[in-house]
Formats: structure tokens, C-alpha cells, sequence
């Protein structure tokens, strides 16, 4: 007569993969990610760019995700692999998303752009990473829902994911459209410092605009894939998610490689506190106390 635990694990399994996991594509997506995550480690340490922090630890994420898969093809039923494997690569975009939105704060911060953002720049950042973070948070909490072998719990698990993944689509479309708006204003109206040629903001912006539409298209497949339901056609095969989900996540470690935002210029940014006197006011005050120590 079988262990409670036994059973538990057999009704677990049967929730699994629905199909073998191929070992030669996972193999190939750990060397890629793997390459890429010690790529961007590195440049972010020559850079300083510790605000790109964030991506370099999604794509660690993506490693260890396909890692787990990896193990799954040998043993499709072992709970531990399948479990490391669905929440890692589920929430490894919400850190590139994170990193996203603090470039874009500071690219506006950089230009003098405050009075053209559609939100306060002092606001901007927290607004879209506690949005992300709080999506982050919700999908891990979602898989650890299903990861309880549970059959009702699987359900839902799946609805939470599901909610998550719509919130994390909603703040990505206000992004875009708060780029954009600024965007349109400093090319209108542009201000000094956007005429730096090393800040390359207008090109920073064209990358931000591109991550951010390919992300967008792997969350709308991943919506896609937890509203249909563990039974649904998606889950059923497995090249959609190396297609809809490894390649757009390569693909976009190797646009912000490629298009690495210009760090050295990001991270001198004015403070959101700072207080502007009037060089005016500094040469007269200097007089006034010059006048006062002299005897």
C-alpha cells in the first residue's frame, strides 16, 4: 500500500511535462545564456553600470531555468527540476524589465528631460519597478502555488501567474508610451545636454523600444499559454517555448549588449533633490563675506 507522499508525488507528476524534454535543446540554451549572463556580468563591473545589475541576474535566471529542463529530460517526473525550471525562466524578463525602466529615469534625468516626462521623474522609476517587482513576486508565489501537486492549487496557481503576467503587460504599455511622449517632446523641443554625442539618447530609447516590444511579445505567448490551462494546445509540445520565450530572451541579452546603454554619462545624474542657485547669487554672497573678513 502506497505512502500518503507517494501518492502526493504521483498526482504531482501527472502535472508535469506532457512531453519528454529535449536535452540537446536545453543544452544549447544554458550554453547560450550562459555566455551571455558572464558577458554582461562583465561589462557591467568594467562600466559600473551596477544599475544593469538586475539583468545580469535575469539572465543567471534563464541559466539555471534551462538547467532544470535539462535534468527533466532524464527524469520528466522529478518535482525539484521541473519546479526550478518553471519559475526561474517565468520570472527572468521582469528583471530585464526592471532594468528597462531605471534606464529610462535616468536617460531623462541625463538630458535635463524632467519637464517632458508624462510622470514625475522623481516618481517614474519607483512606479515602474514596485510594478514589476510586485509582478516578479506574484508569478514566483503563483508557481510555488502549483508546485504543491495540488490539482485545484495547479488552477489556481495558473490564475495567479495569469494576473501577474497582465499586470507586468500593463506597466510595459505605459512605459512605451511614457518613452514615447518624451521622446516627441525633446526632439520638439530639444535641451542642451541631449546634444552630448557619448549620451546617445535617442538610440537608447530606439533599444529600450525594441526590448521592449520583443518582451512584450514573450509575455503575450506566456498569457497565452497559462489561459488555456495545463491542458491546453501550448503545453502539450515544447518548441514554443524555446521559441516564444529562449530565443526572444536571447535576442534581447544581445540587443542591450550590443546597444550597452552609455553608463558613464547615465550614472552622472542631477540629484532628484538637488537645489539650482543662481551663479549670481554664489559670486555675490562670496563678495558679501570677502567684504566682511576684511578689516
Amino acid at each position: 500500500m502506497s505512502s500518503a507522499g507517494e501518492s502526493n508525488d504521483k498526482e504531482f507528476s501527472s502535472y508535469l511535462y506532457q512531453y519528454v524534454p529535449s536535452l540537446a535543446a536545453a543544452v544549447v540554451a544554458i550554453a547560450i545564456f550562459a555566455i551571455l549572463t558572464i558577458a554582461h556580468i562583465y561589462r557591467l563591473i568594467m562600466q559600473r553600470a551596477w544599475f544593469c545589475v538586475a539583468f545580469a541576474v535575469g539572465g543567471l535566471f534563464e541559466t539555471v531555468g534551462y538547467v532544470g529542463r535539462a535534468i527533466g529530460h532524464s527524469n520528466k517526473d522529478a518535482r525539484d527540476p521541473f519546479i526550478i525550471q518553471s519559475i526561474l525562466i517565468l520570472v527572468a524578463p521582469a528583471l530585464f524589465a526592471a532594468t528597462i525602466y531605471m534606464t529610462l529615469g535616468r536617460l531623462i534625468r541625463a538630458t535635463d528631460g524632467a519637464k517632458y516626462s508624462m510622470i514625475r521623474v522623481t516618481w517614474m522609476t519607483k512606479i515602474f519597478v514596485v510594478g514589476d517587482v510586485l509582478s516578479f513576486f506574484i508569478q514566483g508565489g503563483g508557481g510555488g502555488i502549483m508546485a504543491s501537486g495540488d490539482a485545484d492549487k495547479l488552477k489556481l496557481g495558473e490564475k495567479i501567474i495569469l494576473g501577474a503576467l497582465f499586470l507586468q503587460i500593463i506597466m510595459f504599455g505605459l512605459f512605451v508610451l511614457a518613452s514615447i511622449i518624451f521622446h516627441y517632446r525633446m526632439r520638439k523641443q530639444p535641451t542642451p545636454q541631449s546634444y552630448d554625442p557619448d549620451l546617445k539618447w535617442e538610440t537608447t530609447l530606439y533599444v529600450l523600444y525594441t526590448i521592449s516590444a520583443i518582451i512584450m511579445i514573450r509575455n503575450i505567448f506566456r498569457a497565452a499559454e497559462y489561459a488555456g490551462g495545463h491542458n491546453g494546445a501550448l503545453p502539450r509540445v515544447e518548441w514554443p517555448i524555446y521559441v516564444f520565450d529562449a530565443l526572444l530572451m536571447a535576442l534581447t541579452m544581445v540587443i542591450f549588449y550590443w546597444r550597452y546603454p552609455p553608463a558613464k554619462q547615465l550614472k552622472v545624474c542631477k540629484s532628484e533633490f538637488s537645489i539650482e542657485v543662481p551663479r549670481a547669487q554664489i559670486v555675490d554672497a562670496s563678495e558679501r563675506f570677502k567684504e566682511e573678513r576684511s578689516p
